[in-house]
């Protein structure tokens, strides 16, 4: 990677007629020459949602930074189809996934420095033929060729893991692993001291159960699954606690102790967090050979092209990925 694009972020297009397109011109007038970034977005789309007049477009990554003076940079994808606000065009389903592609690639061979991706309809795969991949994560991880990713979500005053993922609430307690658990665990650690640069990280495990099972009355995983792993991590020198009951975990003199929560499923992990950060926080997806964040919210299409959605969320997104890339690279 060149200096030149040592800190500049790719954003994806995502869903052309949601709230996406809006939002990254809106991060260009908070973030302009602080954080360097550029969206690979169709010409069309970007004159239709937020006028020609507002963007540049430009033909290589590099020429990012000296464009960000006079308009949101953008390098052009052709979509099949025109991105009415709040109006999906089924056709435009595959220049979603390519700008995906695009965005992947250009960080794969450190033509940037990190993706941050634009919130996409995830009937995206559906309409491209692409079935098996149920979201981004999963598209990510097949085309970074990785088995395992983990979903971080990071506000200011709090960050989560939850173990299992979007699934059935039924299934998660089939999903909650020795090996998985531990790989979740370690992959967080890895991330908290390379890219939030915490030096010495300590981190709290919710249990599954309420109370997190109370020594076996109310369920065994605490006992059979959850304290063993964390025993283990502890006689490998890591700062970690737990199981602790989930409804006790995230009060504000609770959080002061640790660093972040593990959580077991879903909810757990996002009620807390959206609570606290329902308009700031940032989702990144640990596990991938490159930096990958997001908004922690959907493309909004109810609210598309009404000047109501916040930019909070994909403000700190580009934002973290840069500072990610930053702390990568030994800049900071």
């Amino acid at each position: 990677m060149s200096s030149e694009t040592d800190s500049i972020v790719a954003l994806t297009s995502g869903e052309p007629s949601g709230v996406g397109l809006e939002l990254a011109y809106r991060a260009w007038l908070e973030l302009n020459q602080s954080q360097p970034f550029f969206i690979i977005a169709d010409r069309r789309h970007l004159a239709e949602r937020i006028g020609a007049d507002h963007c540049i477009e430009i033909q290589q990554v590099k020429d990012c930074v000296s464009a960000l003076n006079h308009g949101l940079p953008f390098l052009h994808l052709q979509f099949a189809g025109n991105a009415p606000a709040g109006q999906v065009q089924h056709e435009n389903s595959k220049g979603v996934i390519d700008s995906i592609r695009w965005a992947v690639g250009l960080a794969l061979n450190k033509e940037v420095a990190a993706v941050c991706t634009n919130p996409i309809n995830k009937n995206v795969f559906k309409h491209c033929g692409e079935n098996q991949y149920p979201g981004h994560t999963e598209f990510l991880a097949e085309l970074c060729h990785v088995p395992l990713t983990v979903m971080l979500l990071a506000g200011k005053d709090l960050k989560v893991v939850p173990v299992s993922g979007h699934q059935a609430l039924i299934d998660v307690p089939q999903a909650i692993t020795r090996s998985r658990l531990y790989s979740v665990i370690s992959l967080s650690l890895n991330s908290l001291k390379r890219d939030f640069k915490i030096s010495h990280p300590v981190i709290y495990v919710a249990g599954l159960n309420p109370h997190a099972g109370e020594d076996g009355l109310f369920g065994e995983e605490e006992q059979h699954i959850i304290r063993p792993v964390i025993k283990m991590l502890q006689a490998e020198g890591i700062d970690i606690n737990g199981p602790y009951s989930a409804d006790t975990m995230f009060h504000e003199d609770v959080r002061k102790r640790y660093h972040l929560a593990i959580c077991m499923y879903h909810d757990q992990a996002l009620i807390p967090l959206k609570t606290l950060h329902f308009f700031n926080a940032v989702n990144v997806t640990l596990g991938l050979p490159i930096i990958r964040t997001s908004p922690d919210h959907g493309t909004a299409l109810d609210i598309a092209g009404k000047s109501l959605a916040r930019p909070d969320s994909l403000i700190e997104a580009i934002r973290l990925a840069g500072a990610h890339a930053k702390n990568r690279q030994g800049l900071v």
